[in-house]
């Protein structure tokens, strides 16, 4: 026998697969105990004195002390921002707002890891997402706007583009940081200038960005980043000064920020709920198809408007589908967002939470039948587990509203035309996936389904140059690609505003 059989006749076998700990470090992360408000290009206290502590939803401990801006803050950074786009921004060269926007994305690529770190430690989301996700695509925004910032008469043709003003953006706690440049990178490259509020409970990257904007050196005023509850984002939408409103958020308060700007003549962009269908044919790649199912609901714990959280199968593949997605659910592993094995972090807060559990209660006294996996949660924080419904009719509550969490609901299709009914049979229309060898079917079910976003054989794929956007009640208006700086322009002779 050979040395090298012998070596592997003793070789042991694992009994146990499971992950030894990977934890990221948080030493890169530098917090301080309390922030202002960055309002032309300094910090500033808010004018209240009012502060609230944001915390990290993986063990709820708190991480800094964070500035309430009212009404006098916001008029502040307003005139801030009138101020930099009368006196410098707006009259600047494209090429001069170029540079600018190439050294933010550079900044971002090379403190991404502190940026990851942090996005992770304020919002519970897994690190590899963070990191591998979020920043790549963040910095990617900025970069692509950057090379559209000289080319705007060749992106609209005898229009003769110019910018608006005063943009005023108000983002969500699900991508922070993503958000904030999704929404800020075009606003700079049209030539406006921006009074930005973060989410309450995750505000710390958009406050961490504001050491990247001194970095590149971007004139005082031309971005103001103010903290604050709803109050805070009340108040920019219905102040006289701003002239476009972008926000992204739930469908309630979309609604209302419409109903505020009615007849203002302020320019309106929404991005809003979803209740995506991810709809699997029976000649689609099973196991891909699965992999889909999972990153289309279970990725950012689901606290994702476009997630696939209702999952229509053909009946013929029905129980083999269940089978091959409860046996992935098994390997999901739940736990600390700054383990770099995490599949599932923390949901981002107790309000959502109580809302995740209190919709999974009432599709369990609907009628639908439940599966969780085993799975050991963490003690402090805010945890839950991922979960699939099957037996779900289409007037459950968990088939109808959004429930923002790692739940999906599974329901069944015999035909294309029963699937297209279906997945159209919701209030929103924000994204769909389709899962089918047959390019033909692809395009068929794409023009028929009434979905901003139709993803063929894959899900949740964002790129800087395509367009995102719903319609119905997901909202109006596109982020991303040529679409998305055309609600930062105005064009010469153009009478025709957006908005309510």
């Amino acid at each position: 026998m050979s040395e090298l059989e012998r070596k592997q006749d003793r070789a042991p076998v694992p009994a146990d697969w499971t992950y030894a700990p990977a934890p990221e470090s948080t030493d890169i992360v530098s917090l301080q105990d309390r922030y202002g408000l960055f309002v032309g290009g300094e910090w500033v206290e808010p004018a209240s004195g009012e502060y609230f502590t944001t915390i990290s939803p993986r063990d709820e401990e708190p991480l800094a002390g964070v500035a309430q801006a009212g009404r006098e803050d916001v008029d502040r950074a307003v005139g801030a921002a009138r101020d930099a786009f009368q006196n410098g921004w707006g009259k600047a060269s494209a090429a001069e707002r170029a540079k600018y926007l190439f050294r933010i994305a550079r900044i971002l690529q090379e403190r991404s890891r502190e940026f990851a770190v942090l996005e992770s430690l304020n919002g519970g989301k897994p690190i590899k997402e963070s990191r591998d996700v979020d920043l790549p695509l963040a910095a990617a925004h900025f970069f692509y706007y950057a090379g559209w910032a000289d080319k705007l008469e060749y992106a609209f043709p005898n229009r003769t583009p110019k910018p608006i003003g005063v943009a005023g953006q108000i983002i969500p706690w699900n991508f922070p940081l993503l958000m904030l440049a999704w929404k800020v990178a075009p606003a700079l490259a049209a030539g406006n200038t921006v009074v930005l509020k973060p989410a309450e409970t995750t505000p710390l990257t958009a406050l961490l960005f504001c050491d990247v904007l001194r970095q590149a050196e971007l004139p005082a005023g031309v971005v103001n980043i103010l903290t604050g509850d709803g109050r805070t984002g009340a108040e920019i939408v219905k102040h006289p000064g701003t002239d476009k409103i972008a926000f992204t958020g739930s469908t309630e308060v979309g609604k209302a920020i419409q109903r505020e700007l009615a007849g203002t003549g302020k320019k309106l962009t929404l991005e809003l709920g979803g209740k995506a269908a991810n709809i699997i044919f029976d000649d689609a790649a099973l196991d891909q198809a699965v992999e889909g199912i999972v990153n289309g609901i279970y990725f950012n714990q689901g606290h994702v408007c476009c997630a696939g959280s209702r999952l229509f199968v053909q009946e013929s593949i029905y129980e083999q589908t269940i089978d091959k997605l409860k046996r992935r659910l098994t390997t999901l592993r739940v736990g600390d967002p700054l383990d770099k094995n995490t599949d599932v972090g923390a949901i981002n807060s107790s309000m959502q939470l109580e809302k995740i559990a209190e919709l999974v209660e009432s599709g369990k006294e609907e009628g639908a039948e439940i599966y969780q996996p085993p799975c050991r949660l963490p003690e402090k924080g805010y945890w839950f587990v991922p979960t699939v419904f099957t037996n779900v009719a289409q007037s459950y509550r968990i088939a109808q509203e959004e429930i923002f969490g790692p739940v999906l609901s599974v329901l069944t299709f015999r035909t294309p035309d029963e699937a297209v009914e279906k997945a159209n049979n919701t209030p929103y229309g924000l994204s769909a996936g389709v899962w089918t060898e047959k390019g033909s079917r692809i395009l068929a079910m794409a023009q028929r389904l009434r979905a901003g976003v139709v993803w063929a054989n894959t899900f949740n794929r964002f790129d800087p140059t395509s367009p995102f956007g719903g319609y119905k009640e997901s909202g109006f208006g596109r982020e991303g690609g040529l679409h998305g700086l055309e609600p930062y322009l105005k064009f010469d002779g153009e009478t025709e505003e957006w908005g309510g």
